[in-house]
């Protein structure tokens, strides 16, 4: 059974970083297009970044994190990551990770993504 997991979210100011990992549970995964989302209270969820599989040669950012945010996998360890730079109280949210099972391109409907994890609180405070 698939299973993903995120890990790194936290309580931090305004200006600093955080790395977010998601690990999975099958190799398969670190094939497969993935994505972060996020989901504000009030808000519904939005697709924060998307890389494609197995390279990831190909990824997507909301406009609202570009060039603060990087998406980036490491097959080896099967792990998915958020760098998140330069953060903002707007970016306060619960972070998901999620996998695309059998697609390799990059997926911005998150209907597309049959594996979710738990989720991350990451928490920005001005």
């Amino acid at each position: 059974q698939v299973q993903v997991a995120e890990s790194g979210g936290g309580l931090v100011q305004a200006g600093a970083s955080l790395r977010l990992s998601c690990t999975a549970s099958v190799r398969a995964v670190s094939t497969w297009t993935r994505g972060w989302f996020r989901q504000a209270p009030g808000k519904e969820r939005e697709l924060v970044a998307a890389i494609s599989g197995p390279s990831g040669a190909s990824t997507y950012y909301a406009d609202s994190v570009k060039g603060r945010f990087i998406i980036s996998r490491d097959n080896a360890k099967n792990t998915l990551y958020l760098q998140m730079n330069n953060l903002k109280p707007e970016d306060t949210a619960v972070y998901y990770c999620a996998a695309a099972r059998g697609h390799y391109t990059i997926r911005t409907n998150s209907a597309e993504y049959e594996y979710w994890g738990q989720g991350t609180q990451v928490t920005v405070s001005s």
